[in-house]
């Protein structure tokens, strides 16, 4: 599959909801929430008014021009927030893309803009159950620590 990944336009960030949404892990069996479930204040900290700090780093992964995932990061106080120098990650692709390799190399091209800008780590959270575990650990991130259904992770740079 030949896909470009490149840095998300200005006038792309508010595609970020769509991958927001395509981020939620849904467990075998269990019903897919609505999209509404992104308006949460917990889950707009990940894209309201992104591209206006510093900190906001997004990329896309696109086919023929069209995104197919997205990688983004930026510094927040979410879940399992580290401190105020470690920014947080959050990935998705659309489910057709899935399993090609597309959100390994997302995660590594991320990770390479991270430290070439000064950044000492990056963090995630993630559900126990979710099959981007291994893909994580693969990108260099290590379990720190946990609680009944998540992972927090890191990755030194």
């Amino acid at each position: 599959m030949k896909y470009k990944i490149r840095p998300i336009l200005e006038k792309e960030c508010g595609i970020l909801e769509d991958f927001l949404y395509e981020a939620i892990f849904v467990p075998q069996g269990t019903p897919v929430p609505p999209k509404s479930i992104i308006n949460q204040p917990e889950l707009q900290v990940y894209v309201t008014g992104f591209g206006t700090k510093e900190d906001d780093i997004g990329l896309v992964a696109e086919i023929d021009n069209n995104p197919v995932g997205a990688v983004w990061v930026r510094i927040m106080n979410d879940y399992g927030h580290i401190d105020n120098d470690t920014p947080s990650f959050a990935i998705s692709l659309y489910k057709e893309y899935r399993g090609f390799g597309i959100g390994t190399e997302l995660m590594k091209e991320m990770l390479r803009i991270l430290k070439d800008r000064g950044y000492k780590q990056a963090w995630l959270s993630v559900q126990k159950a979710n099959y981007a575990v291994r893909m994580y650990q693969k990108t260099g991130f290590e379990i720190v620590d946990e609680n009944e259904e998540e992972y927090i992770m890191i990755c030194h740079l």
